[in-house]
């Protein structure tokens, strides 16, 4: 059977047009109840607003239309977001009666992303994100120039305030669609402030996945404005040379694969470093897969299978030496996998797994089929590679060894906890909290001003190791770590099982100054790595104890976060008696009832709880804060040391 030409581009172009926007229900349930379609509605979903109209210009580039797309944060903090795709279309779409436009914005999964005619990949929710931005904002405008014409249409809260007109006239050749909006306040109670650096971080990432494509972003809110260009001809190899920036690689330049199979295109990015843990990113059109999928199972079986067939063929692993398993080939790897997939199905808890199966076949051929091909014709970097891996395995074997003597030593079983730990009666991991505390002497302040039915306190002394730099036999000799293994319940690493979790809040609770900042960011850093289904599930949180008390006789009593609140309650009491102020620089500075009602009390106290976001985006700062590399962290300290004041030496 002769398979029907692909049509042009061109082709496609003139035949995007209303009758390709099909209409699947109304939009009159999103103001309601709007966490349905954003997620929530705080500063999270307050930025989705932006990708959803920024997705909406990525799918014109997926389809080959757009090379440039525009993201500016007004004064007012509004988005404006423009792109130089087709245009939305403007003719009558039938089943509606109302031109495509009008459509597109008022009736939820309305778009072309359905018949298969207007994308055949699309990174966005399928239709729904412009109506949805348009519903949850105070005022929604957009311009589309196509056909040689501007057309204009606005909206308030959803609803068509300007009919949709032409007001100009433009090139033949020229097409853009460009749409301002402005965040209702009455959806977004908590903040409708847009945060520049969250924004700047999502634009560079987009500008990796897609090849060639050059987004923009300026902040006008600054007395001098800031902006961002972000293009990257080599796409997802820039993307590893970045994520690389503070590692030491093996060898200089990112190996790069691509290819398609059954219409899923597939990008591969990898680099070894000297580092012992794996930087691992993978994504489905565009979408973040923070909990991997089929796609990323692909990728490692092909990767595990060719590297060992590679030292197999050459003599470097011997007939009678086991071969290499994934965790070993994967030591020190940072690797970004892509695939452009016509019909994507996520599932996991978060919807941000890959469920396809072939996704993981096309994955797995075409990475092996090019993998096998560059070790062959780079003889000296397969080598290098193949030997790391057998480093890896040794140190795995060492690990082991060390993991057995520490069950002997101290138990790393669940029924031998630490003789630290002071546990908590409830046995119901729902209701149970494992306070993690800097300091004996703060320890015993938890300890006695603890709620007994439900709190853990586990005290740990000083730092903990620094397991950015350290082997896993090295890792089980620290004693502070295995007491938190243990208390866990879970094991760790490749064992890890969150069925056996014996704590749903594990919470680090540390002193309000530069140390206690240093040991969160230890811990964190040993969670992320060793436990990280403890942050994905939302286990994981960090306390925020108080910098200082403020009492005036015996009727005014308050607790103080800040120096800038600590000059606004002063300012706002009487001039006599005079206030009594004490300052926090420790925990260890809160007798029992204190450190309860300020920081423990569920009540009270205040947790910020630790995101798989916050952690994709920190696992960077923790590798150049962390690791070998003194220069990015010398010059980070240095252009972030203005932000710090009053702190404790």
């Amino acid at each position: 059977m002769t398979e029907k030409p692909e049509e042009t581009k061109e082709e496609r172009a003139r035949e995007y047009d209303a009758s390709q926007i099909q209409v699947l229900k109304g939009l009159e349930a999103v103001r309601k109840r709007p966490g349905m379609y954003i997620g929530a509605t705080n500063s999270q979903g307050l930025h989705h607003l932006v990708w959803e109209i920024v997705d909406n210009g990525i799918d014109e580039a997926l389809a080959g239309f757009a090379s440039e797309i525009n993201v500016v944060v007004e004064k007012d903090n509004s988005i404006t977001v423009t792109d130089n795709g087709r245009g939305i279309p403007v003719d009558v779409q039938k089943e509606t009666g109302k031109s495509a436009l009008e459509t597109v914005f008022t009736i939820l999964h309305a778009g072309g992303k359905f018949g298969g005619g207007g994308y055949k990949v699309s990174g966005g929710l399928h239709g729904v994100g412009a109506s949805v931005v348009n519903a949850l904002s105070s005022e929604l405008d957009v311009t589309v120039t196509r056909g040689g014409k501007q057309y204009y249409m606005d909206f308030i809260r959803g609803r068509v305030n300007t009919e949709m007109k032409v007001i100009g006239e433009a090139d033949e050749d020229e097409h853009q669609t460009k749409v301002h909006f402005l965040p209702d306040p009455d959806v977004f109670t908590e903040t409708t402030v847009y945060d520049f650096e969250t924004l700047m971080t999502r634009v560079r990432e987009l500008a990796f996945l897609n090849k060639g494509l050059r987004i923009t972003i300026r902040d006008n809110r600054p007395d001098e404005p800031v902006e961002h260009d972000f293009h990257y001809e080599g796409g997802i190899r820039h993307y590893v040379e970045f994520l690389d920036e503070t590692r030491s690689p093996i060898f200089p330049d990112p190996i790069y694969v691509e290819g398609k199979e059954s219409g899923i295109t597939v990008e591969v990015s990898l680099q070894y470093t000297n580092d012992y843990h794996s930087t691992l990113k993978t994504f489905t059109n565009n979408i973040n897969t923070y909990e991997g999928g089929t796609h990323e199972e692909g990728f490692k079986q092909a990767l595990t299978r060719i590297i060992n067939m590679y030292g197999r063929n050459n003599n470097i692993i011997k007939d009678n030496e086991d071969n290499l398993t994934g965790p070993d080939v994967r030591e020190g790897i940072t690797a970004v996998i892509s695939v452009k997939h016509p019909d994507p199905q996520f599932e996991g808890q978060t919807k941000t797994k890959l469920g396809n199966s072939d996704a993981r076949t096309a994955t797995n051929h075409v990475f092996s089929q090019e993998f096998a091909k560059f070790m062959d014709e780079h003889p000296q970097v397969a080598r290098e590679i193949v030997q790391k891996g057998m480093l890896a395995s040794k140190a795995r074997a060492a690990a082991k060894r060390a993991r057995e003597v520490t069950r002997k030593k101290s138990g790393l079983e669940i029924n031998n906890l630490p003789g630290k730990l002071a546990n908590n009666t409830s046995k119901d991991p729902e209701v149970s909290e494992l306070f993690i505390v800097e300091g004996d002497s703060a320890g015993g302040s938890a300890k006695q001003g603890r709620s007994r039915l439900t709190q853990a306190i586990l005290p740990i002394r000083g730092k903990i190791l620094n397991v950015e730099k350290a082997t896993m036999d090295r890792i089980l000799a620290n004693e502070e770590i295995r007491s938190l293994f243990t208390a866990m319940g879970t094991g760790f690493g490749e064992e890890f099982n969150i069925e056996k979790v014996n704590y749903h809040k594990l919470i680090i609770m540390t002193d309000a100054d530069v140390d206690g900042a240093h040991i969160q960011t230890l811990l964190l850093t040993l969670i992320y790595n060793f436990m990280r289904p403890m942050v994905e599930k939302g286990y994981v949180y960090i306390a925020q104890p108080p910098l200082y008390r403020v009492r005036q006789g015996n009727k005014f009593q308050k607790y103080i976060d800040s120096d800038e609140e600590l000059k606004q309650v002063l300012g706002s009491l009487p001039a006599s008696p005079k206030p009594s102020i004490q300052r926090y620089k420790g925990l260890g500075e809160m007798d029992a009832e204190q450190l309860w009602e300020t920081t423990m009390n569920p009540a009270n106290r205040r947790l910020i709880r630790v995101t798989s976001e916050d952690m994709e985006g920190a696992s960077d700062a923790f590798t150049m804060l962390m690791g070998e590399k003194v220069g990015p962290r010398r010059e980070f300290i240095e252009n972030n040391a203005k932000f710090v004041e009053n702190l404790d030496i």
